[in-house]
């Protein structure tokens, strides 16, 4: 499936404000980025690093007044979003050093509260993959997804307390019972095709049969489609853009996804 994606912020700021942005989608697995756009206006010196969790990030200082970012890009994604029932739990001490970060509580995802629940949870099912199906599909049976509901992060015993929440507070829940139960799971926030209402999206991966697989307990049928942007721990490692100096959140934000 090819896809074209877009975002378009603009900001109005009265003094000089540095950014760091997590815009541009890079090629992988699941996805090849075959055409790019990254506009800025105005024009300011940009600096790009790698983060730690391999995530393309812009540097930069936006003069006070108008300030516009746009991004596009063409992608080509599966067909059909991978699955893998009866996939095994890998043993930590044979998992790659590059995912054990995934393993500890982070700041949204407190995996050391949640140990009885997720062993109830999963009471039955093989170990591994039909562990965090069993997760996704209790999530979605139980915790009401309300798109626009919060704009503000909160923490997976937060989320599990209100029932409820937007998608990066389901992913938060499914994190922390995966890594309660020594599976590496990772927030991820990109673009969704067909979501609805269009906005950036937020899933998670877990780390089972040797490999990650994206689970997403906000839609309730196997979709295709996703365009990551950013990976890491939980919604702290993944914003999309972050303001140094006094708070002024985009006048505007548009995002698009349509299929080639």
């Amino acid at each position: 499936m090819w896809l074209h994606v877009s975002c378009q912020l603009n900001f109005e700021f009265e003094v000089p404000t540095s950014f760091i942005l997590m815009l541009r989608p890079r090629s992988g697995a699941q996805q090849w980025i075959a055409r790019e756009e990254y506009n800025i206006s105005p024009t300011v010196p940009v600096t790009e690093f790698t983060d730690v969790y391999g995530n393309l990030c812009q540097r930069l200082v936006a003069p006070a007044g108008a300030f516009a970012i746009s991004t596009a890009a063409e992608v080509k994604t599966p067909d059909l979003l991978d699955s893998a029932p009866g996939a095994a739990f890998v043993d930590v001490c044979n998992l790659p050093e590059t995912v054990l970060n995934y393993l500890l509580p982070s700041r949204f995802c407190e995996s050391d509260r949640f140990g009885s629940m997720a062993l109830e949870l999963t009471a039955g099912c093989l170990l591994g993959y039909d562990q965090v199906a069993a997760i996704e599909n209790w999530l979605r049976a139980n915790i009401e997804y309300i798109p626009g509901s919060s704009s503000v992060p909160i923490s997976s015993i937060e989320v599990n307390a209100r029932q409820s929440g937007v998608c990066r507070d389901l992913a938060h829940l499914g994190i922390a019972l995966c890594r309660a139960l020594s599976i590496p799971a990772r927030m991820v926030v990109g673009y969704l095709h067909g979501l609805y209402p269009m906005d950036m999206h937020a899933w998670f991966e877990a780390f089972v049969g040797g490999r990650w697989y994206t689970f997403d307990a906000t839609q309730n049928s196997e979709k295709c489609g996703y365009v990551a942007i950013g990976y890491g721990r939980d919604a702290a490692d993944v914003a999309l853009y972050t303001q140094f100096g006094p708070s002024a959140p985009p006048l505007q934000q548009v995002v698009s996804v349509s299929r080639l």
